[in-house]
């Protein structure tokens, strides 16, 4: 098969997190993409690829990428730019193809900026004999001098660059997502809403298909039903806490989020339920589970049940106004202590009974970096671990780790019933970690 070259153009955040973003939407668009170029410390990498629909379908919904371009040529300056897309075997066939198209030329710089001329750096590719019009509004072509730099110092730029690319727009990313899904625009939010760009990034890494069911058992105020969500799929999700779940009324609520995007269409419902003791139908399959399960920094891990079980004997038989008192609507049941390490274990277990064969779950678990342990990473023998994606905060940092349900056929590694943590991590984070 006959393929072209593109450049991917990333942006420098949670460098950690782009590859698996990339491989993940490769893998949803069918593209068998070769990393082995792939250069983490680069925000550029080049790739063949088939043409221009399937590189767009690619890159349009990454979050993590900026653009990408058909690939014309490098160079360590202008003069070895020109020389490298003249000497390209697609120079003459892509000057021809797009001569009498309407055109702009846009730069765009990493970590730098220039005191060169941009007119007089575009008149340098007149030797592309563009005939069509020039149009800065809705141009039919996008050129675009991308410029690399390598700062002087740690606080200063250089104006010259060490490499650069050209190219023509083939696709814009979903960065812009960020800026409408920011926690600051939405309605209904909490102190413990997960950011939105590693949202976005979760759900990408996960997955998440239009028409497909994702389902969030630790919900808390939406934000992974809300990127679930602007991905197309229908959403499920469950929180203990039924004040998360009710919110500040039907104004304030996850509800309300998703009117506020214009996205009720994709949002099924959000459950008060402990998910040890989960109500959903056995035989409902799940696509995708996403989520971020209570770390238990805030307050203890809760589930439904009782420390001192001899407390609450009896407690089931009272009643108020003639009917027991458990089935009033503002019942407050007792709820007991739990480790992150039991937690996780359902949630494992869960996922391999619950989501269908090659469906995946996506969660985040939280580390010490101070320990000089081994972090170990739940294992189950269904789930095939694709991803263990680290975000380093101070002394600690999280964890985005992404499974494939293979089937009890899989017989993969299993450490379920391992303790996994060596300390408390809340007793830990209170202290600064100084324990």
């Amino acid at each position: 098969m006959v393929s072209k070259k593109y450049l991917v153009y990333m942006a420098h955040s949670n460098v950690n997190f782009r590859r698996a973003e990339l491989e993940s939407l490769a893998d949803l668009c069918g593209l068998d993409i070769d990393f082995s170029t792939y250069d983490e410390e680069s925000p550029f990498f080049v790739v063949d690829l088939p043409d221009d629909a399937q590189a767009s379908r690619w890159i349009r919904r990454s979050v993590l990428c900026k653009a990408l371009y058909e690939y014309w040529g490098e160079g360590k300056n202008l003069q070895e730019l020109h020389e490298s897309i003249k000497s390209q075997p697609f120079h003459e066939h892509y000057k021809q193809l797009y001569r009498q198209d309407s055109f702009k030329f846009q730069f765009e710089t990493y970590r730098g900026s220039t005191r060169a001329n941009r007119v007089e750096q575009i008149e340098t590719f007149a030797y592309l004999g563009l005939q069509g019009k020039i149009d800065m509004k809705r141009p039919d072509q996008i050129y675009t001098i991308v410029e690399e730099y390598r700062p002087l110092a740690e606080n200063v730029g250089s104006t010259i660059p060490e490499r650069m690319f050209f190219g023509r727009l083939v696709q814009r990313s979903d960065r812009h997502a960020m800026e409408v899904y920011d926690l600051k625009k939405r309605p209904y939010k909490g102190t413990t809403s997960f950011e939105a760009e590693l949202s976005l990034v979760s759900a990408n890494i996960a997955q998440v298909k239009p028409g497909s069911l994702m389902y969030d058992p630790f919900a808390g105020t939406g934000s992974f039903l809300s990127a679930g969500g602007h991905y197309g799929a229908l959403v499920l999700g469950s929180d203990i806490d039924g004040k998360m779940i009710r919110g500040r009324g039907a104004a304030y609520d996850i509800s309300s989020n998703f009117k506020y995007y214009g996205e009720s269409v994709q949002f099924i419902d959000v459950l008060t339920m402990d998910f040890t003791h989960n109500s959903i139908r056995s035989n409902l399959k799940f696509d995708t589970i996403l989520c971020d399960p209570p770390y238990g920094i805030r307050e203890g891990i809760k589930v439904l049940g009782a420390d001192n079980l001899e407390k609450y004997v009896g407690k089931e038989d009272v009643e108020l106004y003639g009917k027991k008192s458990f089935l009033h609507r503002d019942y407050i049941p007792a709820k007991k202590s739990y480790s992150l390490d039991n937690l996780l274990d359902n949630l494992l277990q869960y996922a391999s009974e619950r989501l269908t064969i090659g469906g995946r779950l996506a969660f985040w678990m939280p580390t010490a970096n101070d320990e000089n342990v081994e972090t170990m990473i739940p294992l189950h023998f269904c789930l095939e671990l694709k991803y263990n994606c680290v975000q380093e905060f101070n002394k600690w940092s999280r964890r985005l780790l992404v499974y494939e349900n293979r089937g009890p056929d899989f017989n993969g590694q299993d450490n379920t019933g391992t303790k996994r943590a060596v300390s408390n991590f809340r007793e830990r984070y209170f202290t600064n970690f100084n324990r």
